[in-house]
């Protein structure tokens, strides 16, 4: 019975709302979106409109590349060479491909150098590396946080730090893992990392893109000055996300009776949109190209017309 109560609560979650103009120096939209370093998934959704600006459609289509490697070895992410080429010019961003952060042993690389390493117990032990006890192990901790500077490290790879670290990776616990990378620095070519990783079987990807235009689409009302909604005036943040989710999904927004796959219906007050835009990019997606989408589209929607803007990873 108490597995049961537990399944019927809902989990626990934080929804932060907060209130700004993009035009204001002290705006947080651009640090927000830099710091969320990987993402999967960017939708926009743009009332009243029917066909993407040239601007804007070549935005969209220069999302990428990103790049797959598989079984790459642990230890190609701290040589000097990489470091110097990618770490250290521009911003570079890996993902172990395929791992459950919550079950799995799962690497990030980070733009800002930072090579984080989410593991369990024993490839924590095996390792030989200090770390620390991940803040969401609960009661029994069962997975570690190991974090590598590798901006510090490139300071002195003659380090006792460097070479424990180095020895860890190549002979006491060698750790491969099958690898999402992707680099931004403009102005140098793209076949770089393609070059650099050769040996290794390296795959560039495409973001997907896909569209479709709404009609007479249920919309909720929106008042700026309104974050939290207000009965009968606007709608909530929050509702306002509930509403996008099911629009990307292409869920019923009426509650018809009959209808028993979603009882979903339009947060109230609403209006009905005559037409909308919606646009989903799927891959492996840079904070630096979504900040580029994201001013474009306050540059040609939000600063002449009222719009919306969603960000689902």
């Amino acid at each position: 019975m108490a597995t049961l109560r537990r399944l019927r609560q809902v989990p626990r979650h934080l929804l932060v709302c907060e209130k700004s103009n993009f035009g204001h120096d002290k705006s947080r939209h651009r640090h927000l979106v830099e710091t969320h370093y990987h993402n999967y998934r960017v939708s926009f959704l743009i009332p009243e409109c029917e066909i993407l600006s040239k601007e804007l459609k070549n935005l969209v289509m220069e999302t990428g590349p990103y790049y797959f490697v598989k079984n790459l070895p642990l230890h190609e992410l701290i040589t000097h060479e990489f470091i110097n080429t990618f770490v250290k010019k521009g911003s570079c961003y890996a993902l172990s491909y395929n791992t459950n952060i919550d079950e799995d042993n799962t690497i990030a690389l980070l733009p800002n150098g930072k090579l984080i390493l989410s593991l369990d117990k024993d490839t924590y032990e095996e390792t030989g590396l200090q770390g620390r006890p991940s803040h969401y192990s609960g009661r029994k901790i069962m997975k570690f946080i190991i974090s590598i500077d590798l901006m510090d490290l490139s300071f002195n790879l003659d380090s006792k730090k460097y070479g424990r670290i180095s020895w860890s990776f190549r002979e006491k616990k060698p750790l491969k893992f099958d690898f999402l990378l992707a680099w931004h620095h403009p102005g140098v070519e793209e076949s770089t990392m393609m070059s650099y990783f050769s040996n290794y079987g390296i795959q560039e990807h495409q973001p997907k893109v896909a569209v479709s235009t709404v009609a007479d689409l249920q919309c909720p009302v929106l008042q700026p000055g309104e974050p939290r909604g207000r009965p009968e005036v606007a709608c909530s943040a929050g509702e306002l996300l509930d509403w996008l989710g099911a629009v990307f999904t292409n869920a019923e927004l009426n509650n018809e009776p009959n209808n028993f796959i979603s009882t979903y219906c339009c947060p109230q007050p609403s209006t009905v949109l005559a037409k909308a835009y919606l646009c989903t990019i799927t891959g492996f997606i840079l904070p630096e190209k979504i900040c580029l989408l994201l001013e474009q589209l306050w540059y040609e929607h939000f600063l002449p017309f009222s719009s919306c803007f969603s960000v689902p990873t």
